[in-house]
């Protein structure tokens, strides 16, 4: 259940040698390698972003907008409905509207998720075919680079299609009828680093495009540059999950952004502030993650997007307020269907890992499809195995998928295999390391399952399901101050692949109160080395369960650090787990 991080040795020494405190260098060894930049982590810089000109068709991207920005066509701005879509949205319709594109010059397409699927899917491609004012070409983001059927569609009926998109592609190879694919994941794309967010690919892409417009005496060469949009593609690569570690671009770009949103100079971002923190000090990359990214998702997983990018691109804070509210009211809607899902799914998991389930295939067919990647995560998180939530697909005799998976197992790489093996079972398919949706027949289901492990078995053999919390350490109580979490939280952004420190304590409780809406969390003043500390712990109980802990008990815990702002300055610990433990009161 405990273990502690492995570290990298030769990290560990080089971070020492910059005069960093033994536990700050520790909690750095313990997120990268020897070939990372300890400077990229400790100083990430914009300057040192490849340029977007190494992005592989970029030139052919660009020269098609230049077109049709010229020539006043119809430009259809086209994205996913998830946070990483909605972001893209707002940076590539805010850049186009700065080159001089009118608001009338731009329609905007973004697909429903129960309705049309993920991607350029075959429905929304219908409704653009119908629309009266057709596009008269396409730029898509966060999506198309596995939809070369619809694109071809789009093509046929006259409209040229740019393909922007982070995921990677298919053994097919880009799809064959865009006027071009812009993809660092494009096997000859040269763009060095691979695990950047499609918000930071459009951003890319207009930064580009913006140079190309000032070359042709179509822009003023005074024109600004598109750093101001840098918030919005924070918010994007923090909510989709890429890496924080290795990426020095995702650093960047994420501590960049996070300045910008805490300047408060776009309404979206006041309300955010004043409805989630009690101060923009507290903004950072895990409330954008835990707090505001799942409002943006919630509208996408159970209505339609569009009042999410409606949100981002308020022009007041009266109209910010307004989406803002619908959002947090699909987000209550969303957790109650939540946990209704890992509810009935928790048993099922349960029952596969008994009976030796490396990836677990849960059958909610009944299930809101929209939700399918939220109980994955919670069923990974249980259970510590790559996790498949499946519920009914659109069509009849479908089921549709959302996979999430463990650090140790790349989610895609596992899926082309069963692919390549059994052509067919994967009736579509995509994603990442992390996360996956597909579509399969729901005959197939058996055969795809028994395949999945058998696949899993040969390519990890030692990589069984466990749940594990990986510490940094015992922290002494003169490390648990406000200036020294601070210290700590300098290090940030954190997120995946770049965790939030997590350390290991024993200490004895003073006192339990059961707090929360639906009274399933525990706010405790715990006691070590004699002094006593403010602690919450989050889902800690089933609704009507009395409280685990009483006060006089100890408590094994695993928690994170942060600085309780509400009441003066005051270090809180956030449990993630805890567990009785059998000591002396004398010690207290």
């Amino acid at each position: 259940m405990f273990e502690a991080r492995l570290i990298d040795t030769s990290v560990f020494a080089e971070a020492r040698s910059h005069g960093l405190d033994p536990l700050i260098a520790r909690i750095i060894a313990g997120r990268i390698t020897s070939e990372d930049s300890l400077e990229s982590i400790l100083s990430p810089q914009l300057q040192n972003i490849a340029p977007p000109s190494v992005l592989k068709d970029i030139k052919s991207a660009t020269d098609r907008l230049r077109l049709a920005i010229s020539n006043g066509e119809l430009i259809g701005v086209l994205t996913d409905y998830d946070a990483d879509g909605l972001t893209s949205h707002a940076v590539i319709t805010h850049a186009l509207l700065r080159f001089g594109v009118s608001d009338k010059q731009i329609s905007h397409w973004i697909g429903h998720r129960l309705e049309d699927g993920y991607g350029i899917s075959e429905t929304l491609v219908d409704r653009l075919l119908e629309s009266e004012d057709t596009p008269d070409v396409v730029i898509s983001a966060d999506c198309g680079s596995s939809d070369e059927l619809q694109i071809a569609r789009l093509k046929n009926a006259g409209i040229d299609v740019i393909v922007t998109d982070h995921h990677r592609i298919s053994d097919d190879g880009p799809p064959k009828s865009a006027s071009a694919v812009v993809n660092p994941n494009r096997t000859d794309c040269l763009y060095p680093d691979k695990a950047i967010a499609g918000c930071l690919v459009s951003w890319l892409v207009m930064s580009q495009l913006r140079q190309e417009l000032i070359d042709f005496g179509v822009l003023d060469g005074t024109t600004p540059k598109l750093g101001d949009l840098l918030d919005y593609v924070a918010l994007g690569t923090v909510a989709d999950c890429v890496s924080l570690g290795s990426s020095e671009t995702n650093r960047a770009v994420v501590k960049a952004g996070l300045s910008l949103i805490a300047r408060q100079e776009r309404p979206c971002w006041q309300v955010a502030i004043s409805h989630l923190t009690s101060s923009p000090k507290e903004i950072n990359a895990e409330l954008l993650a835990f707090q505001l990214a799942p409002r943006l998702n919630a509208r996408g997983r159970i209505g339609h997007s569009l009042r999410g990018y409606e949100y981002l691109s308020a022009s007041s804070v009266v109209e910010a307020t307004d989406a803002f509210t619908d959002l947090d009211a699909d987000n209550k809607k969303r957790r109650k269907i939540e946990k209704a899902m890992v509810d009935w799914a928790k048993p099922l998991a349960r029952r596969q890992c008994l009976n030796g389930g490396l990836v677990l295939c849960v059958v909610l067919e009944n299930g809101h499809s929209g939700v399918q990647g939220i109980v994955a995560s919670r069923i990974v998180e249980i259970e510590g195995a790559p996790t498949i939530v499946f519920t009914a697909g659109n069509v009849v005799g479908t089921l549709t998928g959302s996979m999430r998976s463990i650090p140790e197992v790349d989610a895609k790489a596992l899926l082309d295999q069963v692919n390549n093996n059994l052509p067919g079972v994967l009736i579509r398919y995509g994603g990442h390391t992390g996360a996956c949706g597909m579509t399969i027949p729901k005959k197939a289901l058996a055969v795809f399952s028994r395949e999945l492990q058998e696949v899993y078995r040969k390519t990890h053999p030692r990589v069984g399901p466990k749940t594990r919390f990986l510490v940094d350490g015992e922290l002494l109580s003169e490390q648990l101050t406000t200036s020294w979490v601070e210290h700590m939280e300098s290090l940030g952004p954190f997120g995946r692949g770049f965790d939030q420190p997590l350390f290991m304590g024993i200490f004895q409780v003073v006192s339990v109160r059961i707090v929360g809406q639906d009274q399933t969390h525990l706010s405790l003043r715990l006691r070590f080395e004699g002094r006593e500390l403010q602690a919450i712990w989050f889902s800690a109980l089933e609704p009507s369960e009395p409280a685990k802990v009483q006060s006089g008990d100890w408590i094994k815990c695993v928690y994170n650090l942060t600085i309780n702002t509400y009441r003066g300055q005051e270090v809180s610990l956030t449990i993630r787990h805890g567990e009785l433990e059998q000591k002396d009161n004398s010690h207290a």
